[in-house]
């Protein structure tokens, strides 16, 4: 693939960023794409390595050296067709991705993969600029119906997957639009939000009907799920978020972090916040408890609102700056990893616990931490233990909680439906038939397999959406 010796001939070059003092005045997208002669360039690095591990590391099952071969041969129409053959959405993917399939590539053992994920981005980007992207249209209808619950990737892949082998599909949204997580907690300066609506046109000339402000299980019934619908699929989020029960923390200003950054991204759709309800970081001391990309884009965030100070902890141990590759290659490493809302300005503190909030007037106003250290026990597990005489204050007059979630909500649907849990929590179904207890109830995404990346959300929803069609058509010819 590519040009056998490009990987020797040609360095790895990604796009730039726009200054950090620019892009800092308002939420757009920053990255400055490379031109169509540096990214053929970039293809031709895509050694043919025999086994190409990239696939490896893809969950979405990208098939990575032929499109970077065609990318490196000047064949972009072909390129699109190739993308889209195992992603329905590769101009999300493109943007926010991880891309553990670079973590995967062969010539990121000497850290100079591919960049596999934004050559996948301007593929897709240039198909639409050209018009090679349009409605792809059943030939025939099934007759058969499908419900599918929760609008984010999962639910528009199975939604657009099912639509084409001729179902009539109704996507239903408890929000206001159609996007998930995509709409509401990824920033716009990561992804902004006319990708989505560019897609929702495409899927409705496809025949997929939308339903926003369906809250099924709390503003519409759970049972209406099982009358006139032959099949339904669960793709809602995995959105029990881990709490902080410690003292204080019924204290103003306290926040998930999905709650902050839903708002924002409502105020950039032209949405009118009352103020008795507004979160905002400016002129504050912001603290974001959890390290990870969901904290991340609470720093971006905060920055662009002009905090007085961010701070970000994290409970786990300082990662190494970089990976052993002979023990993590070709797996997703545990390393150091600085983001563009990191660079922007932040201080980042590991090892640390949060003990207590306290505030004046039921306003927070300090956060008290202490710092741990970390061992492991005789059976291998790590522990940690609190170093004494190692706390510590800071200033605090916004908290916004970033640790993660647990599993999807129980009360209303899940429990209405009746449907059968695993034992983390998440709706009990297989990765073969998709299928949860209830017979002609399908499940994928994160609600059967917990917080996880878009590109596993992706590929389940094709996947289920392959399941559903065969259980209502005895056979399908979906792709995985």
């Amino acid at each position: 693939m590519g040009k056998p010796t490009g990987f020797l001939e040609i360095h790895r070059k990604i796009p730039a960023n726009s200054p950090i003092a620019d892009r800092l005045q308002d939420f757009r997208e920053f990255t400055v794409q490379l031109n169509f002669k540096q990214l053929s360039q970039q293809g031709a690095r895509c050694m043919d390595c025999g086994i190409p591990f990239c696939h490896y590391g893809c969950p979405v099952n990208n098939i990575i050296p032929d499109w970077n071969h065609l990318v490196y041969t000047k064949k972009w129409h072909q390129a699109i067709h190739v993308l889209h053959s195992t992603n329905n959405f590769p101009e999300f993917t493109g943007r926010i991705c991880p891309a553990p399939c670079e973590a995967a590539c062969t010539l990121n053992i000497d850290d100079n993969p591919v960049t596999i994920k934004n050559i996948e981005r301007a593929i897709v980007d240039r198909a639409w600029q050209e018009g090679w992207i349009k409605p792809e249209i059943a030939e025939q209808k099934t007759g058969k119906s499908v419900i599918i619950v929760g609008s984010g990737p999962a639910g528009m892949a199975c939604a657009q997957q099912l639509a084409r082998a001729g179902h009539k599909v109704t996507l239903v949204e408890k929000n206001d639009r159609i996007g998930g997580l995509m709409r509401y907690g990824i920033p716009n300066f990561k992804m902004e939000k006319r990708l989505i609506d560019r897609r929702i046109a495409q899927m409705r000339a496809e025949g997929v009907i939308f339903r926003t402000n369906v809250h099924i299980g709390v503003n519409r019934k759970s049972s209406i799920l099982l009358e006139g619908y032959d099949a339904v699929v669960l793709t809602g989020g995995s959105e029990h978020a881990r709490d902080l029960p410690v003292p204080g923390r019924d204290l103003r200003d306290i926040y998930y972090a999905m709650e902050y950054l839903l708002q924002q991204n409502r105020r950039i759709a032209g949405e009118v916040i009352p103020d008795d309800i507004k979160i905002s970081a400016r002129g504050k001391n912001v603290i974001v408890i959890g390290g990870g990309d969901t904290g991340s884009d609470c720093i971006g965030t905060a920055n662009r609102q002009k905090a007085h100070s961010i701070t970000q902890l994290e409970i786990l141990p300082k990662p190494p700056e970089k990976e052993n590759k002979a023990l993590s290659w070709p797996e997703w490493p545990q390393k150091m990893r600085t983001t563009t809302s990191h660079e922007e300005g932040c201080d980042r503190d590991w090892s640390v616990i949060t003990k207590s909030f306290s505030g004046k007037n039921g306003q927070v106003k300090t956060i008290q931490c202490a710092r741990l250290q970390w061992h492991q026990d005789t059976s291998g597990g790590w522990q940690m233990e609190e170093i004494p005489g190692s706390e510590f204050e800071l200033k605090a007059d916004l908290v916004l909680l970033a640790m993660g979630f647990i599993h999807p909500v129980h009360e209303g649907m899940l429990k209405d439906l009746g449907v059968a849990l695993d034992a983390r929590g998440n709706v009990k179904a297989n990765t073969r038939q998709y299928q949860t207890s209830i017979p002609n109830v399908f499940a994928a995404g994160d609600m059967r397999r917990g917080q996880s990346l878009i590109v596993w959300a992706i590929h389940e929803g094709r996947g289920c959406a392959k399941a559903v069609d065969e259980f209502l058509m005895g056979e399908s010819n979906l792709p995985d």
